[in-house]
C-alpha cells in the first residue's frame, strides 16, 4: 500500500512498526462547538482509512484526541455563562451523534487534554530541561531556533517563517516564532499546578504527550487536515522530536480542504455548514458518500448539485441490494458459477487497485458501481442461481462496508396494515382473482405505498 506522504513529498509504502499492526493518531477538534462539514472530512477520511487497513488484514490501533482546554471553549463558557467543562463536556456528546450519524466509529482511545494533565506537564519539564524550552513569568516557550529541521514538513524555511510571525501584546517570548507550550493562568480561566507554576497547555504539546503516550514515540500514520500542517503539526514534529529524539511519525497524511460553491468556507464568508444542519436536510450518509467522493488530497468543492447526485448514487446502490435481497429468495437453487466468481474477484482487485495507491476512494467508489452494474445484468438473467446472489451480495456488502455505507436505510418499517393486504393481495393473485388484487392494490396505494411486481418477487416501497 503505497500513502503520500506531507513530509518527503511522494508515495510511499506502508510499512508499520510492528508487524501486522498499523497505529494512527488522528488531531480531533477542539470542543466548544457542534462540527462542520470541514471537521466531518477527516473524520469520515480516517475512519475509511482504518476500515480498509483492517479489510486488508492489518490490527489497527487508532487515536483521536479531544482538546477540551482552550482559549475558544473559555470565551464560549463566558459567553453562556458555563464552565469550561459543562462547554467541552456537551460539545463531545454532540460530537458522538454526529460520529455515529456520519458511521464514523469510536477510536479505540479519545484522549482529553483534562485527563491526561501529568503527561503534558512532565514533557514541558523534559524540554525545559533539555534547554528546548524556556520559562517567562509562568508561560514557557519552544525556543524554535533551537531546532534546525523546524519547518521540514511544511517546506518552509526558518527565515521565511519568521518574516510571517509576531510577538503578540503580553508575550514574552524571545523571538517571534518561538510558541506556548505552557501558559500562566489567567483570571476566571480553568488551571492547573505545574513545576512553571498555576496554567494551562498550550495548543500544541497536548498531541505530543498523548500520541507518545498512548502509542509511543513513533506514530505509523499522523493524520488531520492540510490546515494543520503549520502550525500545529510543524510544532508537534520539534516538540516531540526534541524531547524523544526520535521521529514523531513515519507518514504524515492529510485531507484537503473544503470549499462550498467555489469559495472557501468560512463563517465570515456565510457559507458555514455545520453536519447537523446539512443532515437534516439532506441525511448523514449522503455527507458521508460526498466527502469520500473525491480523493481524499483533493479540494472537494460542495454544492447543493453535488450533494443531490450523492444520494441520487446511494439510491442505486440500495436499490442493487433490495434486488439481491429479493433474488435470494425467487432465484433457483445452485452453487456460484465461474462468471459469478469472476465479476466478484475483478470487482475486488479494481477496488484494492484503487485503495492500495493513495487511498484512492474515488475511484474505489468506481469499482463498486462497476461491481453494481453487472450484478444488475446479472439478476435479470433465468440462469442466476442463489449460489451467484449470495457471492455477489458478500462482496458488495465488504466493499461497501470499507466505505462505511449501506448504513442509513434498512428495510422500512412498513405497517402491520399495509403487511396483511399485501398477504391478501399475494393471495388473490394467486387465486388468479385479479379483480381482487387491484382492489387490494389501491387500498395499499391509498395508504401511500406502492406495490411493484418483479422477476424477483414483489416490491413495497413507499409512494
Amino acid at each position: 500500500m503505497q500513502i503520500y506522504n506531507t513530509m518527503t513529498r511522494r508515495k510511499e509504502e506502508l510499512v508499520p512498526i510492528t508487524p501486522g499492526t498499523v497505529k494512527i493518531y488522528c488531531c480531533g477538534p477542539t470542543v466548544y462547538n457542534l462540527i462542520h462539514i470541514g471537521n466531518a472530512r477527516a473524520l469520515c477520511v480516517f475512519d475509511t482509512l482504518r476500515r480498509y487497513l483492517e479489510f486488508r488484514g492489518y490490527k489497527v490501533f487508532y487515536v483521536q484526541n479531544f482538546t477540551d482546554v482552550d482559549d475558544k471553549i473559555i470565551r464560549k463558557a463566558n459567553e453562556l455563562g458555563k464552565t469550561a467543562s459543562e462547554v467541552s463536556e456537551n460539545a463531545i456528546k454532540e460530537y458522538f451523534t454526529d460520529a455515529q450519524g456520519l458511521n464514523v466509529r469510536a477510536a479505540d482511545v479519545h484522549p482529553k487534554v483534562t485527563e491526561n494533565m501529568e503527561i503534558i506537564i512532565d514533557i514541558v519539564k523534559t524540554l525545559v530541561d533539555k534547554g528546548y524550552a524556556y520559562e517567562a513569568d509562568g508561560d514557557v516557550y519552544f525556543e524554535a531556533s533551537k531546532f534546525p529541521e523546524y519547518g521540514k514538513l511544511s517546506h518552509q524555511p526558518l527565515d521565511d517563517l519568521k518574516a510571517g510571525a509576531r510577538i503578540e501584546v503580553g508575550e514574552k517570548k524571545r523571538d517571534p516564532m518561538d510558541f506556548a507550550v505552557w501558559k500562566a493562568a489567567k483570571p476566571g480561566e480553568p488551571y492547573w499546578d505545574s513545576p512553571f507554576g498555576k496554567g494551562r497547555p498550550g495548543w500544541h504539546i497536548e498531541c505530543s504527550a498523548m500520541s507518545r503516550h498512548y502509542i509511543g514515540d513513533t506514530i505509523d500514520i499522523h493524520g488531520g487536515g492540510s490546515d494543520l500542517i503549520f502550525p500545529h503539526h510543524e510544532n508537534e514534529i520539534a516538540q516531540s522530536e526534541c524531547a524523544t529524539g526520535c521521529a514523531l511519525a513515519n507518514i504524515w497524511m492529510h485531507n484537503g480542504m473544503l470549499n462550498v460553491d467555489n469559495k472557501k468556507m468560512s463563517k465570515s464568508a456565510g457559507n458555514f455548514f455545520l453536519v447537523r444542519d446539512m443532515a437534516e436536510k439532506f441525511g448523514y450518509e449522503p455527507i458521508r458518500f460526498m466527502l469520500l467522493s473525491v480523493h481524499y488530497r483533493g479540494q472537494l468543492n460542495y454544492t447543493i448539485e453535488v450533494i443531490e447526485s450523492c444520494k441520487a448514487a446511494l439510491t442505486r446502490l440500495y436499490t442493487c441490494r433490495d434486488a439481491m435481497n429479493r433474488a435470494l429468495e425467487s432465484a433457483k437453487d445452485g452453487e456460484p458459477s465461474a462468471a459469478a466468481l469472476e465479476v466478484v474477484k475483478s470487482a475486488r482487485d479494481a477496488f484494492v487497485t484503487a485503495m492500495d495507491d493513495d487511498f484512492n476512494t474515488a475511484d474505489g467508489i468506481s469499482a463498486v458501481f462497476e461491481l453494481v452494474r453487472k450484478i444488475n445484468t446479472a439478476l435479470s438473467s433465468p440462469e442466476v442461481t442463489k449460489g451467484d446472489v449470495k457471492t455477489y451480495l458478500d462482496e458488495f456488502n465488504a466493499l461497501t462496508g470499507v466505505l462505511g455505507l449501506m448504513y442509513g436505510k434498512t428495510d422500512d418499517e412498513i405497517p402491520a396494515e399495509v403487511t396483511e393486504l399485501i398477504e391478501q393481495r399475494k393471495a388473490a393473485r394467486k387465486a388468479k382473482d385479479f379483480a381482487l388484487a387491484d382492489e387490494l392494490r389501491d387500498k395499499i396505494t391509498a395508504l401511500g405505498y406502492i406495490v411493484e411486481e418483479t422477476r424477483q418477487g414483489t416490491v413495497v416501497k413507499k409512494a
